[in-house]
């Protein structure tokens, strides 16, 4: 049964502008020029700002085109004279037939401008790390089962150069994928072969393998004490090496505590990782962009914002008469049509060009603020200077929303005379030291992270030292904070930080 009832609702709706100015506040620098040229090729109605010398250099074309026929036309009459002279025939060059005499002007495709400028795609030269194996398993005299087992062994590496499956999951792939019938035996056998290939270590199952591989190697080419106690560590007491628990092995193995630095060294100079060891033609070099420059002059900081890529904008002046002139009188159905779409085209442009605008001016003055903020860090670069700031004291201090402030600082890059850092490694909790002061957690990592870096490494501090020390500066931290301090800044634990 339908029931007529009144309902009221409090809702909040974006308008498109909104949304579109959103979306351009998260693009940084760097990808503003593809979203601008790609409003550009969808909108006709948008156009980009011409270059003030367009006009000049096409009349000059046009006077240069103009002597060049006059100069053409003049010589024309003493070329016609010159071929009945010589009895030469125009025929005999047009129909040719033999491929070899094709001029090059009949090779070319017509449907290109002159102003057209060709743009190739430089391609790194060099050899994918696969490749070099399977180019090394080519010169192993093997039979067509083995190469095809070593071509599927080689194709399983991931890029550290570890093989990540079992043989006997091997066996199965080849038996289901190739139809080909193997042992375990087999898979070995040939992986055993693709181990001894450079770089050394390549095929192993783990990090324990890896260097094992390299250190017998180097045990046949050149032998040492140091090289055989090394393989001997790695193989009997692996689990104490990796947690540094360097006491156990001295005890277990009988040796001196020079003996076993003398063994680590040796494993220090192995490749952990011997895949990486090759350059891969597919990586390529990721280049940081900085959306804002901050620089010190004479003590006052100058802010600039990146606004290479950021062409001038405007209307189309074809639309905007279209528009003008489908706008007077009656129109037919088609004329209404035709109307409506370049109102919308023409609609559409102008938000852009003003959600540009607005994007520019909401950036500025977010980095104003934050540069106001954090004016003490701008100009001497020194980290524990930083004050505690977050998202809500540059929104109030801008009259905007906390969202608008994260989607600029989340994505944009600020180049200082210190380095260029992501914008939102300014912003930090704060914490009350004992005096009452209130220091960022950013200044008590750096504080942590300088005691950490002088220690003694043959006896590291423990978590809680670390907390008696910061104490002892005014900094009343817990043990759990230190510790997650800690492995925020990728520091290990003491015993993993113990040095010979």
């Amino acid at each position: 049964m339908l029931n007529q009832k009144l309902q009221q609702k409090l809702l909040q709706k974006l308008s498109p502008q909104q949304i579109l100015l959103m979306k351009l506040l998260q693009i940084p620098t760097v990808g503003l020029e593809q979203r601008i040229k790609q409003e550009i090729e969808d909108n006709p109605a948008l156009e980009m700002e011409e270059p003030d010398n367009a006009d000049s250099l096409d009349k000059a074309d046009e006077v240069k085109n103009d002597e060049i026929e006059d100069e053409f036309s003049d010589n024309t009459e003493e070329v016609e004279d010159y071929a009945k002279e010589d009895d030469y025939d125009l025929e005999d060059y047009m129909n040719t037939t033999d491929d070899d005499d094709i001029p090059d002007y009949r090779l070319k495709a017509n449907n290109y401008s002159k102003d057209d400028e060709p743009h190739e795609i430089p391609f790194a030269s060099g050899i994918s790390f696969h490749d070099y194996l399977i180019s090394q398993l080519g010169l192993r005299n093997l039979d067509k089962k083995k190469h095809n087992i070593g071509l599927y062994i080689i194709g399983n590496l991931d890029y550290s150069g570890y093989l990540q499956r079992s043989t006997d999951a091997i066996v199965d792939d080849l038996a289901f994928t190739q139809n080909l019938s193997t042992t375990s035996e087999e898979v070995e056998e040939v992986l055993k072969i693709i181990q001894d290939f450079d770089p050394l270590g390549v095929g192993a199952r783990n990090l324990k393998e890896c260097l094992l591989i390299q250190l017998k190697k180097k045990m046949e080419d050149s032998p040492s004490a140091e090289v055989e106690l090394a393989i001997r560590i790695m193989s009997r007491y692996f689990n104490e090496f990796t947690k540094k628990h360097y006491d156990k092995i001295i005890k277990r193995a009988e040796i001196t505590e020079n003996d076993l630095k003398k063994a680590i060294d040796e494993i220090l100079k192995l490749n952990p990782k011997p895949g990486n060891s090759l350059s891969e033609t597919t990586k390529t070099n990721h280049y940081i962009i900085p959306d804002f420059t901050v620089t010190n002059n004479n003590g006052e900081l100058e802010l600039t914002l990146n606004s290479w890529n950021m062409p001038d904008l405007h209307i189309s002046r074809t639309y905007g008469e279209m528009l003008s002139d489908l706008s007077k009188g009656k129109k037919s159905k088609k004329q209404k049509e035709a109307f409506s779409f370049i109102k919308r085209k023409v609609d559409s442009a102008r938000w852009f060009i003003e959600a540009i605008r607005q994007r520019q001016n909401t950036l500025l003055n977010t980095m104003e603020a934050i540069v106001d903020y954090q004016k003490e860090y701008f100009l001497t670069g020194d980290e524990t200077k930083l004050r505690p700031m977050i998202l809500k004291d540059i929104a109030e201090k801008i009259d905007m929303d906390i969202s608008t402030v994260s989607r600029v600082a989340n994505s944009k890059y600020v180049q200082t005379d210190f380095g260029t850092f992501l914008l939102k490694n300014f912003f930090s909790e704060s914490m009350i030291k004992e005096n009452g002061e209130e220091v960022s957690t950013r200044e008590i990592k750096k504080i942590l992270s300088n005691i950490i870096e002088a220690e003694d490494k043959k006896k590291p501090l423990t978590d809680d030292r670390l907390a008696q020390m910061l104490k002892e500066k005014g900094y009343n931290v817990a043990r759990r904070t230190i510790a997650k301090y800690r492995e925020q800044l990728s520091i290990p634990v003491a015993r993993l930080r113990k040095e010979l």
